[in-house]
């Protein structure tokens, strides 16, 4: 039986890791090994940051619309209680939209919260 020489499969797989490696400082852009190391340390930074990213969002709309709410004369946490109680359901990213782009239909949301929280 032929042996199997594994020249063209190992370039080939060395050359994909290359690829992915471009723009790398140093031997990590240039030498497998530390590129190999690195691709495969990217790409599990990249697969947690995805998971991340939606975290960071929710964070930022919250920020946001907090700030708007205290504009308003009222907490962020009485506002989404108020929201609850008169049955909006507005998410935190429109909300946030709403809070930034379009000022007086949020006052008309705070307003109705307030009604709700004093009632």
């Amino acid at each position: 039986m032929a042996r199997i020489k594994r020249g063209v499969t190992k370039h080939r797989r060395h050359k994909k890791i290359l690829k992915l490696a471009k723009g790398y400082r140093g031997a990590k852009s240039k030498l497998f090994r530390p590129a190999n190391e690195q691709v495969l340390k990217s790409l599990a930074y990249a697969y947690a940051h995805r998971k991340d990213k939606k975290g960071d969002f929710r964070k930022l709309w919250i920020t946001r619309i907090n700030a708007a709410a205290r504009l308003n004369g009222m907490s962020y946490s009485r506002m989404m209680n108020g929201l609850k109680l008169a049955g909006v359901a507005v998410n935190r990213k429109m909300l946030a939209d709403l809070a930034v782009n379009d000022a007086a239909a949020f006052t008309q949301l705070v307003n109705t919260a307030k009604e709700k929280v004093n009632a």
